[in-house]
C-alpha cells in the first residue's frame, strides 16, 4: 500500500488509490473508485461507487461526491460541497443507473457549501465561490457566485482576478501569465 488511510476510514473493494494520497478520519470510500496520486481525502467525507478523482485532487471535510462525478487533476473541492446525480430524486422511485454525469475540469476550485446539481461541466480553472448553486455549466476561467450562480469574472490559473483591458488582455498579477479575452472565452496566451 503506497497511501495512507486512517484507520477509521472504509475503503471497498475494486478502490485504485494512487501512490502518495491521504484518506483521513471516518471517509468512506465506496466500491469501484479511481483516485489518483498525491490526492488528499479529509474527514467525513463520502466517495460514492465508480467516481474518479485525477491527480493532486483535494477533497476538503464533509463533502459528499456521487456516483457520476469526474474531476479531473489539480480540482479543489472546498469544505461541505456537495454533487447531486439524479435531476428528479424521489425516495419512492428508484433511478440507478440514471445517474446524470457531472465533470469538473483541470484545476477547478468549487467553494465551501456548493451545490452542483449534476449534468453540468466545470470549466478548467474556473471558480465556483462559497455556496453557490451551479445549475448550468461553468466556462473555462470563469468565476460563479451566488444562487443560481452567475458569472462576475475571470481567474486566473493561480485563482487570481483577472482585469481585462480595452484590447481583452490581462495578466495575472501573482504569476505574470497573459491571458486573452475573446468572444466571450478566455483562453492563457503565455
Amino acid at each position: 500500500m503506497d497511501y495512507f488511510a486512517h484507520e477509521t476510514a472504509i475503503i471497498e473493494e475494486g478502490c485504485q488509490i494512487g501512490s502518495g494520497s491521504k484518506i483521513w478520519h471516518f471517509t468512506h470510500i465506496m466500491s469501484n473508485c479511481i483516485i489518483g496520486e498525491g490526492c488528499n481525502i479529509g474527514q467525513n467525507v463520502v466517495i460514492s461507487p465508480k467516481v474518479i478523482l485525477g491527480k493532486n485532487v483535494k477533497v476538503q471535510n464533509n463533502v459528499s461526491v456521487y456516483t457520476g462525478v469526474v474531476c479531473e487533476d489539480d480540482v479543489f473541492l472546498g469544505p461541505s460541497c456537495v454533487f447531486t446525480n439524479v435531476v428528479n430524486p424521489r425516495s419512492a422511485v428508484v433511478r440507478k443507473g440514471f445517474y446524470v454525469e457531472t465533470r469538473v475540469c483541470r484545476g477547478a476550485t468549487i467553494g465551501a457549501n456548493a451545490t452542483i446539481i449534476c449534468g453540468n461541466e466545470i470549466g478548467r480553472y474556473s471558480m465556483v465561490g462559497a455556496g453557490a448553486v451551479i445549475t448550468k455549466p461553468v466556462a473555462p476561467f470563469a468565476l460563479v457566485v451566488g444562487n443560481p450562480a452567475r458569472q462576475v469574472g475571470w481567474v486566473s490559473e493561480f485563482g487570481n482576478k483577472l482585469n481585462f483591458n480595452s484590447e481583452g488582455l490581462a495578466v495575472c498579477e501573482e504569476s505574470g501569465q497573459k491571458y486573452k479575452l475573446e468572444n466571450k472565452s478566455v483562453s492563457r496566451i503565455s
